[in-house]
């Protein structure tokens, strides 16, 4: 599903890229709780999932008092 562009309908922060987006989505991550201690080098083995969205990821994460693995 999408929001009428190119991006699929997920909590995932925008800021992170559509690349990244795309890529957790077809790995069965749609909501950032979800991304609750896995492992920073699972999505980092993701094609799309590069430093800045790794980063961005932890940030938010972070706000909601979780974290990445």
């Amino acid at each position: 599903m999408t929001n009428g562009s190119d991006r699929p309908e997920t909590d995932l922060p925008r800021g992170i890229g559509a690349p990244a987006t795309r890529a957790l989505v077809a790995a069965g991550y749609t909501g950032l709780a979800q991304l609750a201690d896995v492992p920073a080098a699972e999505l980092a083995a993701l094609h799309g999932v590069g430093p800045k969205a790794l980063r961005v990821l932890g940030e938010a994460l972070a706000e909601q008092g979780l974290s990445l693995g």
